[in-house]
This record gives structure tokens, C-alpha cells and sequence, in this order.
């Protein structure tokens, strides 16, 4: 018996100094940082850097695809910092292609940079923005490890094995970041991009950034003002199609006064529009919900409106 025992522990000994190192299973921040190396290898990425603030030991890579503005009357621009509220547009996708948002209409975010976790992004995006992209009207592309990612519990409720559906865990992240600060001139960008890309002419712009197009020419004269209540079908929806309000996507009569409406609409009708006239607008940011999130309509957006008017009673 005493034997057996020995030889137990001979053997236990030997299998213990026989274990070779390069056996040993690499930290969560060792696989990310092979992950994204892989990555930029495989897709013939260049010009990426990694994070050193703080010692280099985040684990991110980044590019700055634009500097932003560092200089306002020649003097240095104030930096991004925790206390900064950013306006964000974004896409991002898993390491493996599982995942993908690219609806950069959707991917919208105004708040403190110190509160984006709270926005349900991951800590490593908040890490970079305050590290990394500095400045306002900068855009940059940020490789984000896992470990400061979704982690090894991943993100959402569906399946991971169904595209776009959720973020597995232990994956890395591809972030493409723009910081707004001058929102004219983007939501004109946005704009026009939008019509071009969906075949629209025809329209006049404002002063003030909207731009709109008479569908269907008056035939009355009948105007209308901020005190006009009018009865109208209409439809108003965000850039990616999706429709957030129109008395049943247009096909109810609607009701109401003038002055209810949103400062675009309201300026799109007063001017433009009679009793008669069925009229499309294209309304930028400031002209519609601004900054402010809506139900189904995400902060800054571009507003897209027609509106047949039936009757204007003064």
C-alpha cells in the first residue's frame, strides 16, 4: 500500500515537471491584443496606433481619420473631456463580422462623455473618446478589446449565431467615431447626401437650412398662419426610412393647429403651403427635435415630412 501511494506521488512529480510552458493559456488581455492584431493583419489595415495613455495598458488601437478642429482664433481649441457633452455619430462591428451596425442615422448619441457606458456603449469606446479623439468635429477608427468591450458576457438578448442579432462574448470591436460640433453644416451634408442618394430634385433651401419641394400646386388661396388650424394627411420619418409619426402613416386625417408642430414644419407650411398644397420637406436637426432624443427618433437627426393640406381655417 505504501508503495502504491509512493508511486502515486513519483508520478504526480513527473507530470507536473514534464508540463511544458508554452502550454499556458494567455491573459484575456493577451488574446484580445493577438485578436486585434490578427485583425489589422488580415485586413490590411494601416496607420494604426495603440493607446499609451496611462502606461499602455488599455489594450485599444486607433486612427485618426480627422483631427478635428485644434485651433479657434488661433488659439489651442479646448480638448474632450469627461465633463464634455458630445454629439457622436457612429458604426461598429465585431472582429469576426457577426455583428454590424452601420446605420449611421440610427447610431446617434449626445451626453457626457463621462456618461457613455450609461449609454449602454462599452467603457473602452469612453476610454478612446476621452483619450484619443481630443477634439470637437473629429472622426477617428478604434479597435476596442473585449475586456473593455461587452466582456465575456457579450451584448443583447438574442443569439449570438444570428447575424446582427448580438455580440458574443470575449469579441473585440471596430468603432468608427465622428464627433459633431458644427450641426449646420453637417445635417446640410446629411441632406444632400440623402437626396442624391435617393434620386430627389427639385427642392429650394431656406436660410435657415430647410429645404423643401411643392408636390402638388395650390388651389386655393387660403393661407396659413401660426393661428390656422388645418386638417392634412401626412407622414414624417427619420433618413433610414423608418416612419415615427403620420395619423397611420398618412392615411388618417389629422387635425390640429399650426403652432403644435416643430419649428421646420411650421416654417415649411406658413410659407409655403394652402389649403390644397401637398408639400415635402426636408428639415435639418435644429429645425426638428435638436439634441433631444424622441421615441424612435434618435438625437440630432434629420427629419424628412409631406404633408397634404386639406383645409385651413383661420
Amino acid at each position: 500500500m505504501k508503495l502504491s501511494i509512493f508511486s502515486l506521488l513519483v508520478i504526480f512529480a513527473i507530470s507536473l515537471a514534464s508540463c511544458r510552458k508554452d502550454k499556458v493559456q494567455p491573459t484575456i488581455k493577451q488574446y484580445d491584443n493577438t485578436q486585434i492584431l490578427n485583425y489589422i493583419a488580415a485586413n490590411g489595415l494601416s496607420g494604426f496606433q495603440r493607446d499609451t495613455t496611462g502606461g499602455d495598458t488599455s489594450g485599444i488601437y486607433y486612427k485618426i481619420m480627422n483631427p478635428g478642429t485644434q485651433t479657434i482664433g488661433g488659439k489651442p481649441a479646448p480638448q474632450i473631456q469627461y465633463s464634455t457633452q458630445l454629439a457622436m455619430v457612429f458604426t461598429v462591428r465585431t472582429l469576426d463580422g457577426s455583428y454590424i451596425q452601420s446605420d449611421t442615422i440610427n447610431n446617434h448619441i449626445y451626453d457626457f462623455v463621462g456618461h457613455i457606458t450609461n449609454d449602454k456603449l462599452p467603457a473602452g469606446l469612453q476610454l478612446a473618446v476621452h483619450n484619443v479623439l481630443k477634439y470637437p468635429d473629429a472622426s477617428m477608427r478604434v479597435l476596442i478589446p473585449s475586456h473593455l468591450a461587452y466582456g465575456v458576457d457579450g451584448y443583447g438578448s438574442g443569439s449570438s449565431t444570428i447575424a446582427n442579432n448580438r455580440i458574443a462574448g470575449n469579441e473585440c470591436l471596430d468603432y468608427y467615431i465622428h464627433a459633431v460640433n458644427n450641426f449646420p453644416a453637417y445635417d446640410d451634408m446629411v441632406i444632400v447626401n440623402y437626396m442624391k442618394a435617393n434620386s430627389l430634385s427639385g427642392y429650394s433651401k431656406t436660410a435657415d437650412g430647410l429645404w423643401y419641394k411643392i408636390l402638388i400646386p395650390a388651389t386655393t388661396n387660403d393661407p396659413i398662419t401660426e393661428n390656422s388650424t388645418i386638417t392634412a394627411t401626412y407622414t414624417g420619418q427619420i433618413f433610414n426610412g423608418v416612419i415615427f409619426d403620420g395619423a397611420n402613416n398618412g392615411t388618417n386625417i389629422f387635425t390640429g393647429a399650426v403652432d403644435s408642430f416643430i419649428p421646420g414644419v411650421t416654417e415649411g407650411l406658413e410659407n409655403y403651403a394652402v389649403a390644397g398644397t401637398e408639400i415635402s420637406m426636408l428639415i435639418p436637426s435644429s429645425l426638428g427635435y435638436g439634441l433631444s432624443s424622441q421615441s424612435g427618433i434618435p438625437a440630432f437627426s434629420c427629419l424628412r415630412f409631406t404633408w397634404q393640406i386639406l383645409t385651413v381655417t383661420p
